[in-house]
C-alpha cells in the first residue's frame, strides 16, 4: 500500500514509518519540522520505500509526492507536548483545523481509509474516572493548554463530518502518556524529564504534590494498537482509546526513574501549571473489545528500554 503519515519526523510518527516499511509498504512522511526531528528518520532516510517531504500541512499538499493516490492516511501533524504547543501555539491551531481539513480532503479524493490521531488532552481535567470514549471531557476552551486541547477536539469534529457527509472511512485514536526512544530529552514531558534530570544528575523537578496520577504506555504497545485500529474492517466512525491503565502517581514515577538510573538526584516540587490534570487513567474496554488489544510492555521495562536510549544521548545531554 502507498501511506501518507503525516508529522512523520515526530516521536511516534518516525516509529510508525518504521512499522510501515517493515512491513513492505511505501511510505510519504511530511512534516514541517517545527518540532519533529530529521534524526528520527535518519536510519531510514535512504529506504527505497521511503520519501521524505518537508511540507507543512496547514498549506494545500501540492507536487509529486502527493499528486499519487494514498491508500492510508495517518494524521498526527501537531506539536504533541507541553514545550511544543507552548512554544507555537498557534501553529497548533492551525495545523489541527486547516492541517487536519488538507488530510481529510486527499483522504476524501483517494477513498482512503484515514486515522486521527487524537489525545486524552481531549478529556481535560477529568470529573469521570477513568475516561471512557463516550466521556464529553473538562477542558478550559481558552486556557494556556486550549491551543492543543482545543485545537485536538476541533480536529475530531472535523474528521466525523467528513464520516458522516462523504462517508469517509475515518478512525480517531485517543492517545495516553506515550513514551520511549527517540522522546526529545527537552520537550516537556515527564518521562524524559525525568530520565534526562536523573542521568544528568540535575535535580527532579515535580510540579505540584506528585500525587497527581498518569498512565504511561511504551511505544511499542501502542503502534500495536494503532494498526488494527487502521485496518480493521468496520469502524469508521470509532473512536478508541489507546494507553495504559495502569496508574502511577507522578512521585512514583520520578521514585522508578532514580531507582532505575542509580542516579543521586533529589526531588524538588514546583507549583502545578494551569489546568495541568490530576487523574489520567484510560478505560481500554473499547480497544479490548473492538482490537483485540491490552499493553504488554510493563512500567520498569519501559523505562528501563527508555533510560538505555537517554544513555547514549549523554555526551549531547550534558
Amino acid at each position: 500500500m502507498r501511506i501518507l503519515v503525516t508529522g512523520g519526523a515526530g516521536f511516534i510518527g518516525s516509529h510508525l514509518v518504521d512499522l510501515l516499511l517493515d512491513q513492505g509498504h511505501h511510505v510519504v512522511a511530511a512534516d514541517n519540522f517545527l518540532t519533529g526531528r530529521s534524526v528520527n528518520l535518519a536510519h531510514v532516510e535512504e529506504h527505497e520505500n521511503l520519501r521524505i517531504v518537508h511540507h507543512d500541512m496547514v498549506q494545500p499538499p501540492v507536487g509529486v509526492a502527493f499528486s499519487a493516490p494514498f491508500d492510508r492516511i495517518y494524521n498526527l501533524a501537531s506539536p504533541a507536548s507541553p514545550h511544543g504547543y507552548g512554544r507555537y501555539p498557534i501553529e497548533t491551531h492551525l495545523v489541527n483545523s486547516a492541517g487536519t481539513l488538507h488530510a481529510l480532503e486527499l483522504a476524501r479524493r483517494d477513498g482512503a481509509r484515514f486515522l486521527q490521531f487524537s489525545t486524552s488532552e481531549v478529556y481535560g481535567d477529568p470529573l469521570v474516572h477513568p475516561q471512557t470514549e463516550d466521556y464529553w471531557g473538562n477542558v478550559n476552551p481558552n486556557g494556556p493548554r486550549s491551543c492543543y486541547d482545543e485545537g485536538k477536539r476541533f480536529a475530531e469534529s472535523m474528521t466525523m463530518e467528513f464520516v458522516r457527509t462523504y462517508k469517509l472511512d475515518a478512525r480517531i485514536a485517543r492517545i495516553f502518556n506515550t513514551y520511549g526512544p527517540r522522546c526529545h530529552p527537552r520537550d516537556g514531558r515527564v518521562v524524559p524529564n525525568f530520565c534526562v534530570q536523573a542521568l544528568t544528575d540535575q535535580p527532579i523537578t515535580i510540579y505540584g504534590s506528585g500525587e497527581q496520577t498518569r498512565s504511561f504506555c511504551y511505544i511499542d504497545d501502542l503502534l500495536q494498537g494503532l494498526l488494527p485500529l487502521m485496518e480493521t474492517d468496520g469502524l469508521a466512525g470509532e473512536v478508541v482509546n489507546l494507553g495504559n491503565p495502569d496508574e502511577v502517581t507522578v512521585l512514583e514515577l520520578a521514585e522508578q526513574v532514580l531507582a532505575l538510573t542509580g542516579s543521586s538526584s533529589e526531588v524538588v516540587f514546583h507549583p502545578l501549571p494551569i489546568d495541568d490534570p490530576t487523574r489520567r487513567r484510560p478505560n481500554i474496554a473499547k480497544a479490548r473489545e473492538l482490537l483485540g488489544w491490552k499493553p504488554r510492555v510493563s512500567l520498569d521495562q519501559g523505562l528501563e528500554r527508555t533510560i538505555a536510549s537517554f544513555r547514549s544521548l549523554e555526551p549531547v545531554l550534558t
